[in-house]
């Protein structure tokens, strides 16, 4: 895959060595000549010193041969900008932004672009990890906005259904495994203790999920 990284700081040097090092042809474009020096040296990939908007410099990197882009500068209006003219003139099918500041994320996102925001994320997963591991985030969509939880039934909900535990939540049930034996959950199975759930849920569905696990029955 030939990929282009814009911005060298510490998340676009890292991720130009880590493609680098699976085999991909890497251009890494930066407006400092010295960001170049937060690659490792093996890296094997090229560099483009100048302002990436600037006339010619996206055709140095080699824009028109690129099968992905990823935009990680610090300024989130240059990504945007970016990363829009790579997907519409130029057609590059694989489109990532980085987003720096969550307050300019609405512009991001009107471009309908994909983002990953680490300040969101981050900020979401240590905030997860703070109420304890009752319910534990296993996979995450998007930048967060979606999860797939894991949660082991307690003794409170032995006999009880899973639509029971799931109504008029924002939870979507898509495996029970009991004995370690995997299945695809029916709503009106009985559960046992130690069953293992897992769900698709939004933040919301999960605290309330939270809530109704662990207090509700303990009345």
């Amino acid at each position: 895959m030939n990929v282009i990284v814009v911005g060298c700081g510490r998340v676009g040097s890292q991720l130009a060595y880590r493609l680098s090092k699976k085999g991909h042809q890497v251009t890494v474009v930066d407006s400092v000549a010295t960001a170049f020096d937060n690659l490792p040296p093996d890296f094997r990939g090229r560099t483009v010193e100048g302002e990436v908007l600037a006339q010619g410099v996206l055709h140095r990197a080699g824009i028109e041969q690129a099968d992905g882009l990823a935009a990680v500068s610090n300024s989130d209006s240059l990504n945007a900008v970016v990363a829009h003219l790579a997907r519409t003139a130029y057609q590059v099918p694989n489109v990532v932004v980085r987003n720096y500041d969550p307050r300019w994320q609405p512009l991001q996102e009107a471009f309908g672009l994909q983002i990953i925001s680490s300040a969101s994320w981050g900020a979401q997963r240590i905030e997860e990890l703070l109420y304890g591991a009752e319910i534990r985030a296993v996979f995450s969509a998007g930048n967060g906005e979606v999860e797939i939880y894991e949660f082991t039934i307690p003794d409170t909900w032995q006999g009880h259904t899973l639509e029971e535990l799931l109504s008029e939540i924002e939870c979507i049930p898509v495996a029970l495994t009991r004995a370690g034996q995997a299945m695809l959950p029916s709503g009106d199975v009985p559960l046992e203790e130690y069953d293992v759930i897992h769900v698709s849920a939004t933040w919301a569905g999960v605290e309330a999920l939270r809530r109704r696990l662990y207090r509700e029955k303990e009345g």
